[in-house]
């Protein structure tokens, strides 16, 4: 199925071809269509071309509607004010656009796919191993798990990383403790739940640690297991991984409570890049972009400096041998660019960590890695603030368990749901409180820019009223409900139908479902594919109540309301589908 060509899109040709006409010596210029309160569309463009040509605004705009070519499409243009062209499609052309979308047998409602699309690596929800996973982890695999599904819808090939926290010191300490009681994780896989497994490395934790504080031989030879892991010891190395797999047990049982797909071989922890660290090392030395300061290896930035307006250097291997996170993520950008042959680079990570990921970029700039061609991008988060707008914590001041607020979150939307079910079991009760809670989390982060803060308000999450995915959630659960009952009605589609204001409204905005898709992808920002999906349920709601049904003046019009209906409920399916969110056909 090919793509549809947008109503925006038609507009703008039609009047970019009369621009061209008027005033041939201009070149391509851009009329500057937008949406209007005052018309279907407003063009802005003769401004700043009068400007230029230094003509008269109003009489250059009436040469442009003069060879404007109107009928199929273009219903009517106006000038307006000091220049501006109000335009007016005609109904049949909504109706036809919206059908031709309405007939991609792929189910992707002719919305486009890139033409040029490139290899986009993308670094998200990474969790340390032996910790439990806290709200600071939901934002990075939330918007990362939206923003990867946006990009392969518009046909880029995505290649997820989950970069977790598998290495460094503390291991010692653990696989030191795990030597001199070797049956704390025994168990045959499989037979452990997620929370079990974290309770297990959590009870681990605690007691290696009470015995490291208190014991100093222990502590020595918990540092020498370090160098053993750091040399590749077959056996520490066999212990190390008992970890990372117990670890595992209680990431995917999270992740699949986020309703997330994480594949094994997604998951590339901070040891996958081990072998690569010397040869980084060596690279950026002879390159001159690193230079030996204290024995460090250190890279030095003119424009950043700490608190005492000295240089602050990324050190990319430490005095004594050891290496820090900044080798670890070079030697991933070299990874990712030479084996993966990405063209971006994108690293969803809390926006505390911009000044590390700027110098990081930078020095992989100086050192070739990065170019015009290949280009790396933090798509940096803010915080997640309680209600009081401080950070997120528990009465106790201690972090919030992710768990238990996923929970939380299912209990308070099951209660919802059971209030508003009419004849739904105790078990559909139950997978739809799991899926509107959820969907409520999801929705809440995804709804607000990235770089901004928001806070956790579960009462607000799961309210029925305002931009939260329940009210998207049972729009759409509304719009199945009222297909099941047309009974013989069937949506069809009349494009010789007039339609009323709100049928026109409603149309207009489905049609764009592209041109944001597209847009969203482009600037990786989930909150707006959001705002349209709940302008797009908002003006539903307003044709619902204005605009009879099942009860239409003729067979054709219940036709044509059940088609705009039925076209809705898909382009809310396919976009929440974008954000991770399910749309149940039920509430």
């Amino acid at each position: 199925m090919a793509s549809v060509t947008s109503l925006s899109d038609s507009v703008h040709q039609r009047l970019a071809a009369a621009l061209s006409a008027a005033v041939p010596q201009a070149g391509s210029a851009d009329p500057l269509l937008r949406r209007s309160d005052r018309a279907d569309f407003q063009a802005n463009g003769i401004l700043a071309l009068a400007k230029k040509e230094k003509a008269n605004p109003r009489e250059l705009a009436a040469q442009v509607v003069s060879r404007v070519e109107s009928g199929d499409v273009i219903k009517d243009v106006e000038v307006s004010g000091p220049g501006f062209l109000n335009i007016t499609i005609t109904d049949r052309a909504i109706t036809q656009n919206l059908a031709a979308r309405y007939a991609d047998d792929t189910g992707r409602l002719g919305v486009p796919q890139s033409e040029q699309p490139g290899t986009t690596v993308i670094d998200y929800a990474q969790p340390n191993v032996a910790k439990e996973m806290h709200v600071g982890h939901l934002r990075s695999a939330v918007i990362g798990d939206s923003v990867a599904q946006l990009l392969e819808f518009t046909g880029e090939s995505v290649v997820r990383r989950h970069h977790i926290g598998d290495w460094g010191t503390q291991f010692g300490m653990l696989i030191q403790y795990l030597e001199e009681h070797p049956h704390e994780l025994d168990h045959k896989a499989g037979e452990v739940s997620g929370e079990e497994a974290m309770s297990n490395l959590d009870r681990l934790y605690k007691a290696a640690r009470k015995v490291f504080d208190a014991d100093e031989e222990f502590k020595t030879r918990a540092r020498r297991r370090v160098v053993d892991l750091q040399a590749g010891d077959p056996q520490t190395l066999a212990m190390w991984q008992k970890f990372v797999d117990e670890s595992k047990i209680y990431f995917f049982s999270v992740f699949e409570k986020l309703d997330m797909e994480i594949q094994d071989a997604d998951i590339v922890g901070e040891s996958g890049y081990n072998d690569m660290l010397a040869e980084t090392c060596r690279l950026l030395e002879e390159s001159g972009v690193a230079v030996r300061s204290e024995g460090a290896l250190c890279v030095f930035f003119d424009d950043i400096k700490g608190p005492d307006g000295k240089p602050v250097p990324l050190i990319v291997q430490k005095s004594d041998g050891g290496y820090g996170y900044a080798a670890t993520d070079l030697s991933a950008i070299r990874d990712r660019v030479f084996n993966l042959k990405a063209n971006t680079l994108l690293y969803v990570v809390d926006a505390r960590q911009s000044l590390h990921f700027k110098m990081v970029f930078e020095t992989a700039r100086r050192a070739g890695w990065l170019n015009e061609d290949v280009h790396a991008v933090q798509l940096a988060f803010g915080t997640v603030l309680g209600k009081d707008g401080k950070p997120f914590k528990t009465r106790e001041g201690e972090t919030v368990r992710l768990v238990d607020l996923l929970d939380e979150a299912i209990d308070r939307a099951s209660a919802v749901v059971r209030e508003k079910a009419q004849d739904l079991s105790e078990e559909e009760i139950a997978e739809r409180g799991t899926q509107v809670g959820i969907g409520a989390v999801k929705y809440a982060d995804l709804s607000t820019s990235a770089n901004r803060d928001y806070k956790f308000d579960l009462d607000q999450m799961v309210s029925l009223n305002g931009d939260t995915s329940v009210y998207l959630q049972y729009a759409y659960a509304r719009i199945r409900s009222i297909l099941r009952k047309a009974g013989e009605a069937r949506p069809v589609a009349h494009p010789e139908l007039g339609l009323q204001e709100a049928e026109r409204a409603l149309g207009l905005h489905a049609d764009s479902f592209a041109a944001t898709v597209a847009e969203a992808a482009a600037e990786y920002a989930p909150h707006k594919l959001t705002a349209y999906l709940y302008q797009l349920a908002s003006l539903y709601t307003t044709f619902y109540d204005k605009c009879p049904v099942l009860k239409a003046e003729s067979p054709e019009q219940t036709e044509n309301r059940l088609f705009l209906c039925d076209i809705t409920a898909r382009t809310l399916h396919q976009g929440m589908a974008l954000l991770g969110i399910r749309t149940p056909e039920r509430l």
